[in-house]
């Protein structure tokens, strides 16, 4: 798997998952919602440990800083 995610987009996705996981087990959010919530909050984690988030493959989408090649 190739890094197409930006250290910025890794921070963000990180915070929303601390957000959400501490407001579903202050009991703020519950029920389905937020067991959807959780999960998602799951995926955001797991995809900011690897740098790779699979829904940006098939559009083309990269958030990774761009290295320049010096000749």
């Amino acid at each position: 798997m190739k890094k197409n995610m930006g250290s910025a987009d890794r921070i963000i996705r990180t915070i929303v998952a601390i957000v959400l996981g501490i407001l579903y087990y202050t009991d703020v959010i519950s029920g389905t919602v937020g067991l959807v919530l959780v999960i998602l909050a799951g995926v955001f984690l797991l995809t900011s440990l690897v740098s790779f988030c699979p829904l940006y493959a098939p559009f083309g989408i990269s958030t990774c800083a761009v290295k320049e090649k010096k000749a």
